[in-house]
């Protein structure tokens, strides 16, 4: 039984076909997050955005998250943060009929220079942590019927 880890998406899901999928994996034995990589290289230039589409999905336990951040070194040296601060990837992302649970990073330029990605480097990291509900929870959906976005935002 698999319990939590990484998977390519399949081929019809992908962004980047033709690109040999590089899962995420830890730098060292005690690194909490799992880097993820550029399939692409692309230029962002200043006070822009730009989605890297990694074209890689996670499984987990139903009470668990993903919770994707910036490497530290792209926020640092680079000035790039993501879009949304915090990705959260639920559960029930992976699999999704909407396109696969394929992770996205959006990154944003904050300094004054154009700033390239290269394909392979590393430029987030996800973490695995478990969440509680609240007492009496109340959901809007049973289930999930979509990608990024399509939990709803009402």
């Amino acid at each position: 039984m698999k319990t939590r880890g990484f998977e390519a998406v399949p081929t019809q899901n992908r962004k980047y076909p033709e690109v040999t999928i590089k899962l995420p994996v830890r730098a060292d034995s005690r690194s909490a997050g799992y880097d993820f990589s550029s399939n692409e290289t692309a230029t962002i230039a200043p006070g822009q955005k730009h989605l890297f589409w990694t074209d890689v999905c996670s499984y987990m336990l139903a009470d668990e998250v993903l919770e994707i951040y910036v490497r530290s070194s792209i926020g640092i040296k680079k000035n790039l943060t993501m879009a949304n601060t915090v990705g959260i990837i639920d559960s029930s992302y992976y699999a999704n009929e909407g396109n696969y649970g394929n992770i996205g990073i959006c990154l944003v330029n904050h300094s004054e220079e154009t700033v390239t990605i290269e394909a392979g480097e590393r430029i987030a990291q996800g973490i695995f942590k478990k969440y509680l509900v609240a007492d009496e929870d109340v959901t809007l959906n049973t289930t999930r019927s979509g990608g990024m976005g399509s939990s709803g935002s009402k």
